[in-house]
């Protein structure tokens, strides 16, 4: 499959809004839930501008992760960038139907290339659940280093969880 990832636009709402309906129960299941304010047409309209207002600013990049159709298969974004320390934070998502198919894994590679010849930034942090082990072994595979977990736990699904860190570096960063 040929994915591609670009960057979220105000046109991207809708087709956005629908794939968060989708899979909010699959999400759900492995990270702590967005609630269902969240998932109020207008609350989501809200959070879309809020987010590609930031994006403006430049203190996050947000990624729609696409087929060759323009369908939208997942998320994957950089937030919380802080341009004196060149480091960021990196969250994505595959919806349920895309995922056991390289998409995440494929859009992780397209990013990290991204930022690796067109940004400033030196470290990405990545946090992912204990039992989300698809994403640890895709994180570990693109060249995150384990950092180490929590002590703290919280639950879903009655499962008892703790988060996860890893840590990338960028080998064409030059001060």
């Amino acid at each position: 499959m040929e994915i591609l990832i670009e960057k979220l636009k105000a046109t991207d709402a809708d087709a956005l809004f629908r794939f968060e309906l989708d899979n909010r129960d699959y999400f759900e299941k492995t990270v702590p839930s967005r609630g269902d304010d969240y998932y109020k047409p207008e609350v989501f309209k809200s959070n879309h501008k809020a987010l590609l207002e930031e994006q403006t600013r430049g203190n996050s990049h947000f990624y729609l992760i696409k087929d060759q159709y323009h369908v939208i298969l997942g998320r994957i974004n950089l937030v919380d960038i802080d341009a004196a320390q060149k480091e960021t934070h990196l969250g994505y998502r595959v919806g349920k139907n895309y995922t056991g198919k390289g998409v995440a894994k494929k859009a992780l590679q397209l990013l990290l290339e991204n930022v690796a010849d067109n940004q400033n930034i030196q470290q990405i942090h990545a946090k992912t659940t204990t039992n989300n082990v698809a994403s640890r072994v895709i994180l570990e595979k693109s060249g995150f280093a384990y950092i180490g977990s929590d002590e703290a736990m919280f639950e879903i699904n009655s499962q008892k969880l703790t988060f996860v860190y890893y840590k990338w570096t960028n080998k064409n960063f030059s001060c």
